[in-house]
């Protein structure tokens, strides 16, 4: 299964790779052309950047990498990469990809950024696999409009928001299961096996 993780020119994607080739079969290729990352069998768009920059970097495939997740390829979106697929941000200017109705806002809570473990309520995710708790890195959180999307939940002082969304082969989680030791590993290759069967 060849995998793309797409590099938005922000930071190290060390660990999301490494925690990606040890899945069973997978070849990991990082790539900076988002037009050239849509030749994949799994797309990751990593929780690395900011939204305005990353969206510009996107920009060139944007709407063919939008099309490419309505007509079934599969994504996971971690952090910043799961805020792109919405629909817009407070962070930052561009249009997000849109997939999910809603948009990003800053969190409510007194204490910003949310940086530590917290749990995933109500997690519907995946079939196999429950992250139970994680590590969570960002100030701002997705809003989406349809709830029926929202398939985990987590709150910090008093804001609930989307751990994880998903419809059908596109899930996007708030946290970032590279740094959430061994099940949040565990949770990454079960979505891979999930969507590569």
């Amino acid at each position: 299964m060849r995998v793309t993780l797409f590099d938005y020119g922000a930071g190290n994607l060390h660990s999301l790779a490494k925690a990606l080739a040890l899945a069973p079969g997978v070849k990991v290729h990082v790539e900076e052309d988002p037009l050239r990352a849509l030749d994949t069998d799994l797309l990751v768009l990593p929780g690395v950047g900011a939204f305005g920059a990353a969206m510009a970097r996107l920009a060139p495939g944007a709407e063919k990498m939008r099309r490419a997740l309505d007509d079934g390829l599969p994504c996971l979106g971690i952090c910043l990469g799961m805020q792109l697929l919405f629909e817009g941000s407070d962070e930052g200017a561009g249009q997000g990809l849109g997939f999910f109705r809603g948009r990003v806002t800053r969190l409510t809570s007194k204490h910003v950024p949310h940086i530590g473990w917290n749990s995933v309520e109500e997690d519907t995710a995946l079939r196999e696999e429950k992250p139970g708790t994680v590590y969570y890195a960002h100030s701002f959180a997705c809003r989406a409009e349809d709830s029926d999307v929202v398939v985990g939940w987590t709150t910090h002082e008093g804001d609930r928001f989307p751990a994880s969304v998903r419809r059908g082969k596109v899930l996007g989680v708030q946290f970032h299961p590279e740094k959430s030791s061994a099940p949040g590993v565990r949770f990454v290759h079960a979505f891979l096996k999930e969507v590569g069967s």
